[in-house]
């Protein structure tokens, strides 16, 4: 059977796409697959795939980037850059029209100015704004600039003629790092410097500002909004904070592989201590994933295996995507919970169940109702070598009663 009959919409893609993806080693079927999974992660019906296809096969209609770097450690591009589910910094480069950026441009001084002015002039009310960075409000900006020009004075020269902008990572979107205390430049994220500058669009509305915050961005959730505006021509949902809702729309700690220990009081007291080798939730370790939103646990990080996220290496979550939280509240500090008890299909972890289920197979099922499939899947083992010892234990205790 040909592939076009297995994925009816392989036909959307032309034949420059299929260039190259050859050129890059990519499958076909490859593409596909990731597509799809793309298009869920927008929170868009796989029925829409075809939509997403269309949109990426248009190169002609790759939007232009102008991508600004302010007070930040470049972590967001870096992280960027090593993206490859399949291949997404080569993706991402070819999707965009990246006419400036400080870190990726091969050219330098004055030429790089020069293709700054060139682009903004050529794309007029047409192009997405990024910003990296921090915005440093003390002594008007002098603390970090670019061609001798402030952030402020770059913000007020680009960011009326953006049809759109992106504050990617916690930096630009609410300050990061370096607005912890004492906050010695007055740190503050791309929306706040652009209320406070009173910069609007060109013809007088506000500029639109998508946060995606994370110390680093998830390169995956910069680029779900890219697709997302290329394949729907407008810039997805957000929520009060301006995140998009399909990246950062539930609990870190819904969907932690951790959580089920958390329904069952199982808690690591210490780094190092039994609970911590086992797995046990990281609540009493400071973790903030109770409070923070973010897609974490859903894609990880690195594409390097399975728990490359904090909380699944063992280590808290810091709380770097939420604003308030991340470089505000002291590692250890332990976090507001927003979700103390499971929804109510989960069941009771210390009810006694008719027909022996156990504690063991609660949790199991306690973490399937909730959705956390990662954590059935990856803990099933560690899980069901409970089961087995509390019903050994109980086995052993129901002997003891008839001996006596």
């Amino acid at each position: 059977m040909k592939e076009v009959d297995t994925f009816p919409n392989e036909t959307a893609i032309g034949p420059y796409l299929a260039d190259q993806l050859d050129i890059r080693g990519i499958s076909r079927r490859g593409f596909l697959k990731f597509t799809l999974g793309i298009t869920a992660a927008m929170g868009l019906p796989f029925g829409m795939s075809g939509q997403v296809l269309a949109a990426l096969e248009q190169s002609q209609a790759r939007p232009t980037v102008i991508w600004l770097h302010f007070q930040e450690c470049t972590g967001c591009t870096e992280s960027l850059l090593r993206a490859t589910h399949p291949a997404v910094e080569t993706l991402i480069l070819d999707l965009i029209s990246l006419d400036y950026s400080e870190t990726l441009m091969a050219a330098a001084g004055h030429q790089a100015e020069q293709a700054l002015h060139e682009s903004l002039e050529k794309n007029k009310g047409q192009f997405i704004l990024v910003v990296e960075g921090s915005v440093p409000m003390r002594d008007g900006g002098i603390y970090c600039k670019i061609g001798r020009k402030t952030p402020q004075q770059l913000l007020h020269e680009i960011a009326p003629h953006a049809v759109a902008a992106v504050a990617i990572g916690s930096c630009a979107s609410w300050g990061g790092v370096q607005s912890a205390a004492p906050n010695p430049t007055e740190a503050v994220g791309l929306q706040e410097a652009l209320t406070r500058e009173g910069i609007v669009k060109a013809d007088g509305t506000a500029l639109p500002v998508i946060n995606l915050p994370g110390c680093p961005a998830s390169p995956y959730n910069l680029l779900s909004t890219v697709l997302y505006y290329l394949t729907l021509k407008k810039l997805p949902e957000v929520d009060a904070k301006g995140r998009p809702t399909f990246a950062y729309g539930r609990l870190i700690h819904d969907n932690c592989e951790r959580r089920p220990h958390f329904d069952a009081a199982r808690f690591a007291e210490q780094f190092g201590d039994e609970g911590h080798r086992q797995g046990w939730c990281l609540y009493k370790l400071g973790c903030k994933g109770p409070e923070t939103y973010a897609n974490c646990p859903a894609i990880e990080f690195g594409d390097v295996g399975a728990n490359t996220w904090p909380v699944g290496i063992g280590h808290p979550c810091f709380g770097c995507a939420e604003q308030g939280v991340g470089f505000h509240k002291a590692l250890h500090e332990q976090s507001d919970v927003e979700s103390v008890r499971p929804p109510s299909l989960f069941p009771e972890i210390f009810t006694e169940h008719a027909g022996g289920v156990t504690a063991g197979a609660a949790a199991v099922a306690g973490a399937i109702g909730g959705g956390a499939m990662v954590y059935a899947l990856g803990a099933h083992k560690q899980l069901k070598q409970l089961e087995t010892e509390t019903a050994s234990s109980t086995e052993s205790k129901t002997e003891e009663e008839g001996n006596q």
